[in-house]
Order: structure tokens, then sequence, then C-alpha cells
């Protein structure tokens, strides 16, 4: 599946960008993670497990000597079945992730990427589901677009405020542990969307497959905002 530049018609190389986790993801310090079916490894977890499952995440980035793990764009996943958040039915199955996923450390922080302010917030509790969830608004060049930050610290959101402004590279909030992020492994999952469609402190971050070519064009690729592309 082809990649959507993250602001059509606009240069990000000269936008003033902060990593979102602070300093960039690259070979030396990030992994790869495949969560496909062609990871035959999966099916030798208990994904409805979360300490199995954070196990076996955890493992890998310990043994390559890695801090964050990271991937997911666009990616057809075989994870989501570990939750019914994502299988209404066999054809609204869904299970093509439409940002990318950060495993770290709980705790770990996590900084506004460019200026902007806080659009809305909310816990989306629920076993699989976001948990503590954050979207920033920003303006750039006249375009106005959003940024969702999911699986937080439930303390995160008793701090803001409706419109609170954010400058790049202040830290906001942090990865939260299971099981108040949704009883997820810690990740941030952070993606990038056009339009929210009306919805408020909640977008969806998986989208089944009949409704991909809407979802491609609505939540471009983030990854130069971590610093690796």
């Amino acid at each position: 599946m082809g990649r959507t530049p993250i602001f059509t018609g606009m240069n990000w190389k000269n936008l003033p960008i902060f990593y979102v986790m602070g300093e960039p993801l690259n070979a030396e310090n990030a992994l790869s993670l495949d969560f496909t079916e062609a990871n035959g490894s999966l099916r030798e977890v208990d994904l409805s497990d979360t300490a199995a499952f954070d196990g076996f995440v955890f493992q890998q980035l310990h043994s390559a000597g890695k801090t964050y793990g990271y991937g997911g764009y666009l990616e057809k996943r075989d994870i989501y079945r570990r939750s019914e958040v994502f299988a209404t039915s066999q054809e609204d199955f869904r299970n093509i992730h439409l940002g990318i996923d950060i495993w770290v450390a709980a705790g770990s922080p996590i900084f506004a990427p460019l200026d902007g302010k806080v659009h809305s917030f909310q816990d989306n509790v629920g076993f699989g589901n976001y948990g503590p969830t954050i979207i920033l608004e920003h303006q750039v060049e006249g375009k106005i677009f959003y940024s969702l930050y999911g699986h937080l610290r439930r303390e995160n959101l008793q701090s803001l405020e409706l419109g609170q402004v954010l400058r790049a590279g202040e830290e906001f909030c942090q990865v939260g542990p299971y099981p108040e992020n949704g009883d997820w492994p810690p990740h941030l999952h952070f993606q990038l969307i056009w339009d929210l469609d009306g919805n408020w402190g909640d977008y969806p971050g998986v989208a089944a497959e009949k409704d991909l070519d809407y979802y491609r064009q609505n939540c471009p690729d983030p990854a130069p905002l971590i610093g690796y592309f």
C-alpha cells in the first residue's frame, strides 16, 4: 500500500518540526515491528493476555538493544483479533492501521511536533480502545489539520484545557501503562487527520479495507514527525 504525502502541496522539510518523542527515531534506537499475518510468531502469543503481549513486544526491543519499536502505517494487522472493538462484522472488520505506533516504556514523554492548540480530549475506555486520548489542532500555510495521541496516562487529561496553546517541543503528555491505556503494551498511537468528521476526543485509528480509499487520503503518513522517513 502506498504512502500519502504528509502535507499535499506543502514542503514539510521547511516546517519547524520537533520530533514527537523528543529525538528522531532511526536505525540506532528503533526497531521496525511487524504485526501482519506474515509474522508467524504472533500466533504463538495470547494477544488477549496483555502481559504476554507486552512481553512479546519488549523482548524484541531488548534483544535488539533498541529503545523504540515503530511502524504500522497502512499495515494490515493480525493483532486486532484480540478485541471486539474492531470486529463489528466480517465486512466491517477493521484491521488497517491509520497511524504510526511507537512502542516504548510507559511514562516516556511526548512532545508537540508543531505549534498548535488542544482541540479535544477524553478517556476512550474499553479493552483494546485508545484509553486516554488527546487531539491537537494545527494550522500551517493556512491549512488546518489535526494530530491524535492515543494510549496515554489518565492523569494527562486532568491538566489540559480546551484551546490551550502548545508550542512545538512542549511536553504535554506521556505514554500510558496498561490497563489504563486501553489495555495495550505501552505505546503511542500517533496519527494525522485532515477532517475529524465531527469526532471529539476520538477518531478511528483502524479502518476496514472497504473504507481504505477515504482514510488513506484523510490520514496522511506521519513518519516525518517521528524522524524516521
